[in-house]
């Protein structure tokens, strides 16, 4: 059995039809790619459609705004990855006259663009002979070959690197990447993989020896820091408070509420939290909990609380930070998803 043709066959039966396996455009490659990102084809795919309909070339993306970019790609995640995409168009438009690289070789000099994107671009537009190595890539090789080493640790990217570049020698790589990813996307899934039906089964180490729910192996992720935030939420005269985030830290230059952010999760009996209220919106101030939220991050756990305010008062002299912005134009500016949620529940309500 030939584990390549295997693989390519299986693909011809059951791969999914998606808008970039049907082109070469390097530019529409990468879109999807960058996209993709941890992320699932299903929730990645509505931004990709909606990029691919604002900015249809790189120069058109290279042309816009950061605010443009982030609120298209609000409710992603990563951030960064949008920030990077615009900063890469900018690089093509000015590196490359507008055309997007194709060579390995000069999509790993754009910011943004690792080594498995590289790839993958270069696969798919100019057939390059550069294996993919994402995290279905990695799974089937670890469970076909039993490769124990942890993928995330040097010595087993080294490993997984030489023995997937080895399969796609002699090979069409653009076909072969799209299968392998497909196979492991879609039949050996990370969890309940679909090894009854698995076409290279009599061949799998890890399902002969039981270690399929145990490979691929991966280094334990950094400890999970947890924090609080304690949002305020000012509505007079159909105007809002809002404040852009800071560089340096989770959503920067996304827009949010005032914040507090404090070491546990505080009580309206707290005197020392209060306080702080007091001098954040003044002696009179008034605040009311309205919601709840434990929100997720890969490193950390963001506790939200959403506080409404009465009989606040902002001196916009001394908290420069704080702007007091018409409702809709709040809503078009782009959020984390914790505020954009909060937005559709309670703002557009009317429920605050």
């Amino acid at each position: 059995m030939n584990f390549q043709n295997e693989i390519i066959k299986w693909y011809k039966v059951n791969k999914r039809e998606l808008p970039w396996r049907n082109t070469t455009d390097a530019y529409v490659i990468w879109l999807s790619e960058i996209i993709l990102q941890q992320t699932r084809v299903e929730q990645g795919l509505p931004y990709f459609n909606k990029f691919l309909a604002n900015f249809p070339t790189v120069s058109s993306f290279a042309a816009a705004s950061e605010i443009q970019v982030l609120k298209l790609w609000q409710g992603l995640g990563y951030y960064s990855r949008g920030r990077n995409m615009l900063f890469t168009a900018k690089q093509v438009v000015d590196m490359h006259h507008g055309a997007f690289p194709v060579q390995y070789d000069e999509l790993v000099k754009l910011k943004g663009i690792g080594e498995y994107t590289a790839a993958a671009i270069s696969s798919f537009s100019n057939n390059e002979a550069k294996a993919v190595l994402d995290g279905n890539v990695f799974r089937v090789l670890a469970r076909y070959f039993g490769i124990e080493e942890p993928i995330n640790s040097t010595a087993g990217k080294k490993i997984f690197t030489a023995l997937a570049q080895s399969l796609i020698e002699n090979e069409q790589p653009a076909l072969y990447n799209q299968a392998i990813m497909e196979f492991g996307a879609l039949q050996c899934k990370p969890k309940s993989p679909l090894c009854h039906s698995c076409p290279i089964q009599l061949g799998c180490y890890a399902l002969k020896n039981k270690k399929v729910d145990v490979l691929p192996i991966k280094l334990k992720k950094v400890k999970v820091k947890k924090r609080w935030f304690n949002y305020f939420v000012g509505i007079s005269d159909g105007h809002i408070l809002t404040k852009q985030r800071s560089p340096g830290d989770i959503w920067q230059q996304l827009f949010d509420f005032p914040l507090i952010e404090t070491d546990e999760q505080p009580s309206l009996n707290q005197a020392d939290f209060i306080k702080k209220v007091k001098n954040e919106f003044g002696e009179d101030v008034k605040i009311t909990l309205v919601s709840e939220k434990k929100h997720l991050l890969t490193h950390q756990i963001i506790y939200v609380q959403f506080f409404a305010l009465d009989n606040y008062i902002i001196n916009f002299n001394l908290k420069t930070d704080i702007k007091s912005v018409l409702l809709e134009e709040f809503e078009d500016l782009p959020h984390p998803k914790v505020i954009s949620d909060f937005i559709d529940v309670y703002i557009k309500t009317n429920q605050i």
